[in-house]
């Protein structure tokens, strides 16, 4: 009998991590890699939310706080939530967690039984359905296309429905596909909804100020208010923000259920940074500017990675509405032989033989549900991108 969890068997490690992690380790050993994988902003954090941190050092703000976020953060959170999306939350709807990673995983395992069924929209964040898992669900992937931009229609989402689904898991703008549902496409799926009322919504909106072209970002309960009272609202300040090492992330949503994710976060990890906090109230609350400036460069980069991908032929890649991922498809690739003599029978292959012939970092297709594609950050240097793309034209090139 294993020592281990028969629960974790359930589980892999995060796919993404483990390419940061390859293309570090080949860094570290000298080789010329260029890293795509890791979906953070290559921007610093800005200055006043760094000085708002510091302040809060120097106060003595190094103690313990409420478990799940200090009250001026919540009520930032409620400022955020009325002044971009409409929706009115008390602090007493608020959690705030150590990145949007834990409040997902919060709502699950205390909401999820056994026989639980969740239902995802693929391709996916790499986390979601193993979290559904770790709580004890069942995932539930209901597949996009690339003639439909990967998302999902609402006779898709019909069909996924049965009597033991708890959870739609939506994001938008996606990772990985930077794809974003606008509010007609949004309102179809809401439809649905409402007439299944047993289905609850969990909405991450981690990319929402991260939107491009004249994109209209809106979230589920803004379009359909009737479903308020069964959505939980996350979102976090790791990505429009540059704030991926400080981990808060937050939710809004019932009374009741928000009790209940502060119960498992007061057995596990109790309350996030408290410095990282303080920094939080000063992005909600501060200048918001910056934003739009930093999406002009997202811009730019993202129309030299899909302009540079769509030259190669045997790669379709779709124009994203916003995030900061490109993801190409490579069906014109699959059977081909690298210039290596490595047959590429599938995107992890792909992927695998693009690292170690040209030292380029993407992560595969698989691991978000969807084949045969690879996902690209283009959320580091234009210098970087010019030169990862153009070692992928050549990889590719030579393929026979």
């Amino acid at each position: 009998m294993s020592f281990l969890s028969e629960t974790l068997a359930r589980v892999k490690p995060s796919p993404t991590i483990a390419v940061t992690t390859k293309a570090q380790e080949l860094k570290a050993a000298g080789l010329d890699v260029i890293g795509l994988g890791a979906g953070e902003p290559d921007f610093d954090t800005p200055e006043n939310i760094k000085a708002a941190a510091v302040r809060a050092i120097e106060a003595g703000k190094t103690k313990y706080t409420a478990v799940d976020g200090i009250v001026e953060l919540k009520q930032a959170i409620c400022a955020k939530l009325k002044r971009d999306n409409g929706l009115d939350y008390e602090p007493k709807q608020v959690s705030v967690s150590s990145g949007g990673k834990q409040v997902l995983y919060n709502a699950l395992v205390a909401t999820c039984n056994p026989g639980d069924e969740v239902i995802i929209p693929a391709p996916y964040w790499v986390s979601y359905p193993d979290m559904v898992l770790l709580a004890g669900g069942t995932p539930v992937a209901v597949e996009g296309t690339l003639a439909n931009n990967f998302k999902i229609t609402a006779d898709q989402l019909e069909a996924a429905i049965t009597p033991k689904t708890k959870w739609l898991i939506f994001n938008s703008p996606s990772n990985p596909t930077g794809a974003g549902y606008n509010r007609t496409e949004l309102k179809a799926l809401t439809d649905v909804l409402l007439r299944h009322p047993h289905v609850w919504v969990m909405t991450d909106d981690m990319y929402e100020h991260l939107a491009f072209d004249g994109f209209e970002f809106c979230t589920p309960a803004e379009v359909e208010p009737k479903l308020y009272d069964r959505t939980l609202t996350i979102n976090g300040v790791s990505k429009a923000y540059a704030m991926t090492g400080w981990r808060i992330g937050y939710a809004a949503g019932p009374v009741e259920l928000i009790g209940a994710m502060r119960k498992v976060q007061s057995q596990s990890t109790s309350n996030p940074c408290s410095i990282s906090q303080y920094a939080a109230v000063e992005a909600l609350n501060g200048p918001q500017d910056y934003l739009a400036v930093n999406n002009e460069t997202f811009v730019r980069r993202r129309n030299l990675v899909v302009s540079m991908l769509n030259d190669i032929d045997g790669v379709t890649c779709p124009t994203p509405e916003g995030a900061f991922y490109v993801y190409p498809d490579i069906t014109g690739c699959i059977g081909k032989t690298s210039k290596a003599g490595t047959v590429i029978t599938n995107d992890e292959v792909f992927a695998t033989a693009l690292l170690e012939e040209t030292g380029v970092a993407v992560v595969f297709g698989a691991a978000f549900g969807l084949s045969p594609n690879f996902r690209v950050s283009y959320a580091t240097s234009d210098e970087a991108l010019l030169e990862a793309c153009t070692r992928i034209q050549t990889f590719c090139a030579a393929l026979s």
